[in-house]
């Protein structure tokens, strides 16, 4: 299996992530530096968590524009895999990837808290088929601006077609443990394909060995079986 990891001024999540997707497929990712305007043919296409150009302007802003972007926007018309984690979610949206908007978190404060996830049974995206129905993740988050937003219509519209594919889970108080204020206490999204996967939580950092959880682990296992079959 090929795999890419596009690499910005920035990213801080590139190196941790590759190691993660080592270890799940014994081959190395190979790392794009942002201003290379070809991919070679991959199989997944991973944009990872950071700050890319420091956030400067809006998280993901000047990013959406590399010339790296071009070529991840064709790989995408040809029905190709990306997952967007983090900073990596900010980019997807911010280039018209995935619908939707990632504004400062609600507290207005910087977050980095292990986080309890559902899956949704209805979700449409391909790369999670694996995982079972309102399984619940331990993955944590970070960041300053994961709020998503949405106008009433396209919440609708992602409800309705199934491209929620991960909420901020409730307890059995039926408190949500949304850290940021994301509607409808969304985590993730996938495309309406179900090839693009765009989520806030780290799952290279919940890869067991050390970690307080190996869920990370188990999502990206999902993504990768999803591709070779």
């Amino acid at each position: 299996m090929r795999v890419a990891i596009i690499v910005f001024p920035g990213s801080n999540c590139d190196r941790d992530m590759m190691v993660a997707v080592e270890a799940l497929t014994g081959r190395r990712p190979a790392l794009i530096w942002h201003k290379q305007s070809y991919l070679d043919p991959v199989d997944l296409a991973i944009i990872p968590g950071g700050f890319s150009f420091g956030d400067y302007l809006r998280c993901g802003a000047l990013a959406a524009h590399a010339p790296v972007m071009n070529a991840l926007h064709d790989h995408a018309a040809r029905g190709g895999a990306i997952l967007g984690v983090c900073n990596g979610f900010q980019i997807l949206l911010e280039s018209g990837l995935l619908p939707g908007f990632l504004a400062q978190n609600k507290t207005l404060k910087f977050v980095c808290k292990q986080t309890n996830l559902s899956v949704e049974g209805n979700a449409i995206c391909e790369l999670t088929k694996s995982l079972d129905i309102n399984e619940r993740l331990h993955i944590p988050v970070a960041h300053n601006e994961g709020n998503y937003f949405a106008d009433a219509e396209t919440l609708d519209s992602l409800e309705s077609n199934g491209q929620v594919v991960l909420r901020y889970a409730k307890d059995e108080t039926g408190v949500s443990d949304n850290p940021n204020g994301s509607a409808n206490d969304i985590a993730g999204i996938c495309a309406a394909n179900g090839r693009i996967l765009g989520m806030m939580p780290h799952p290279e950092r919940a890869m067991g060995a050390g970690h307080k959880s190996a869920d990370g682990k188990k999502l990206l296992q999902s993504i990768f079986e999803a591709i070779i079959t």
